[in-house]
């Protein structure tokens, strides 16, 4: 029995993402082949990399360290530097749901947030959330085992960002750092900051990329889809004690590699992104695709999905709902309390797109009335922006990085 669960979490997802990987391609064309060069200083290689690796190749510093939660699981954290370069700042950067730290080093130096802002001085830090593939371990419990995988995001905010931080605050000697998320790593700190608010103190600003807290107005066709099934997976996969969704698998840089090649004119991974994220081909290089699915996905809870469905299906930002009988022995209510954001008082800069299918325009209007510290909200300069455009657009950096950089620089003024 033991066998077949471990070969089901290992090709069960799999199999999921060929599935709609076929289905998405049908009769669409994307303008991929058409699509403006960033060059972007990159090769297919980087893929098949991991991220000290990736680092390591393009003359920057690395640091791999392992940290530990209060729940028992050991995390990974990567340190990246440019050699003789300071100006004694720390900035933490925390990924979204199904990727790891690799998510800001993919487009290459000059390009992706990490290399820019050590190009600038940072300490930087690249978070990786339990469960993923830099992050699977715990004290006691095997990632073989159903589990290790009873967690949603809420756990990452309440134990994953908090630790990572103080272990980060301690290795430097530092009393504050910068926070950048994107998408859950903006979900988690929200958690952190609601309800462990001492974390405000330690936060010089909060840069939200594609803020996901309400969720009521997503329109990705591909989630819609799967948030109908998300709760019953979560029960069949409970029975069966299959608790993780899509691991990493070099065999997906190959997929990607070999069936969406940079010149194809119907890029079926291309258009998988679109339907997920939101329709920009302008702004993707089909050439950094076999890269991205090389490093994504990076592994999951199923939990943080179904969260994620809760969202969708409630229009609030609340705690796992565990149906009401088992509601009322965990929370005393028989509905999930919802996070208290006027307890986030840490300074907030939010960045939207217009075109995000996961984090609308209209769902980061609601959280930023919510927000007694924002700073500002602000949407990409780019009518089609999307999910995936803050990490992989031809013109990110331009667009976005700049921006949010001088936004840091002058975070770091008032706070001194």
């Amino acid at each position: 029995m033991k066998q077949n669960v471990s070969i089901g979490r290992g090709y069960l997802p799999s199999v999921w993402f060929m599935l709609v990987l076929l289905a998405a391609g049908g009769t669409h064309r994307t303008a991929s082949a058409r699509s403006v060069k960033a060059g972007f200083q990159v090769d297919s290689e980087d893929g098949r990399l991991s991220v000290p690796e990736l680092v390591s190749k393009y003359g920057y510093n690395v640091e791999e360290h392992s940290l530990q939660t209060e729940d028992g699981y050991r995390l990974t954290v990567h340190r990246v530097q440019s050699p003789g370069l300071t100006n004694g700042t720390v900035v933490l950067l925390m990924h979204g749901l199904l990727c790891s730290s690799a998510d800001w080093l993919m487009i290459g130096p000059g390009n992706a947030l990490a290399y820019l802002l050590a190009d600038q001085g940072y300490d930087v830090w690249l978070g990786n959330a339990r469960g993923n593939r830099y992050s699977r371990h715990h004290d006691t419990i095997n990632p073989d085992h159903s589990s290790f995988w009873k967690f949603s995001w809420h756990e990452i905010g309440r134990y994953d960002i908090p630790a990572t931080i103080d272990y980060i605050l301690e290795q430097t000697g530092h009393r504050r750092l910068q926070y950048v998320g994107h998408s859950q790593g903006t979900t988690g700190f929200f958690v952190m900051a609601s309800t462990r608010p001492e974390y405000n103190d330690k936060i010089i600003q909060m840069n939200a990329l594609a803020p996901v807290a309400f969720m009521g107005h997503m329109k990705s066709p591909l989630l819609q889809f799967m948030t109908k099934f998300l709760k019953t997976l979560d029960i069949l996969f409970s029975l069966f004690g299959v608790g993780e969704f899509m691991p990493n698998k070099p065999i997906l840089h190959e997929i990607a590699t070999h069936i969406c090649p940079p010149n194809s004119t119907i890029n079926l991974c291309a258009h998988l992104l679109f339907v997920l994220a939101g329709h920009n081909p302008t702004q993707m290089d089909p050439a950094i695709l076999p890269i991205l699915f090389g490093h994504t996905p990076a592994g999951s809870a199923t939990k943080q999905l179904v969260h994620y469905a809760q969202e969708v299906l409630s229009n609030r930002f609340e705690m796992y709902d565990y149906g009401k009988v088992k509601n009322v022995l965990i929370y005393g209510s028989a509905s999930p309390p919802q996070y208290n954001l006027s307890l986030v008082t840490a300074p907030v800069a939010m960045y939207y797109g217009m075109n995000d299918f996961l984090a609308t325009p209209e769902d980061v209007h609601r959280l930023a009335e919510k927000l007694p510290n924002l700073k500002k909200s602000v949407a990409v300069d780019d009518d089609l922006f999307n999910h995936l455009d803050f990490l992989i657009a031809n013109d990110v950096r331009h667009l976005l990085y700049e921006p949010v950089i001088e936004g840091m620089a002058s975070a770091e003024v008032l706070d001194h």
